[in-house]
């Protein structure tokens, strides 16, 4: 991640010192400026979108598509790091059996992970 950082930052400081290379009159620094600024505005732009926004959103469709896709039976861990089995699924909660008759009602949304069938077998056991 940092070696992305920067190498983007050292391609616009690159591209930036080039413009002043490329033949630009010493007489007129603001066009000049201009274009450097603009290449390390774009080059931020994309780091932004590579490095933050892109993959929060794919963790969020993924979370969405998870939350989507719980039934009865699905074993699951939630955030808190309880695991369980859904026993009914609500609207906006879901029903969790943790042991033989213990049933927590949790928010759909508190569910980190779906596991394999037969996990809960194998921690119980």
């Amino acid at each position: 991640m940092k070696k992305s950082i920067g190498l983007l930052l050292a391609l616009g400081l690159t591209l930036s010192g080039s413009l002043w290379a490329d033949g630009a009159a010493p007489g007129n620094p603001q066009q000049v400026s201009m274009w450097g600024n603009l290449v390390m505005l774009v080059g931020f732009v994309a780091i932004f979108y590579f490095l933050i926004w892109r993959p929060q959103s794919k963790r969020a469709k993924e979370h969405k598509n998870l939350i989507g896709g719980l039934q009865k039976g699905s074993e699951v861990v939630t955030t808190g790091g309880i695991v369980g089995k859904v026993v009914k699924v609500q609207e906006e909660f879901v029903v969790i059996e943790v042991a033989d008759k213990v049933e927590l009602p949790i928010q759909k949304v508190s569910v980190a992970h779906e596991l394999p069938k037969g996990t809960l077998k194998a921690i119980r056991a």
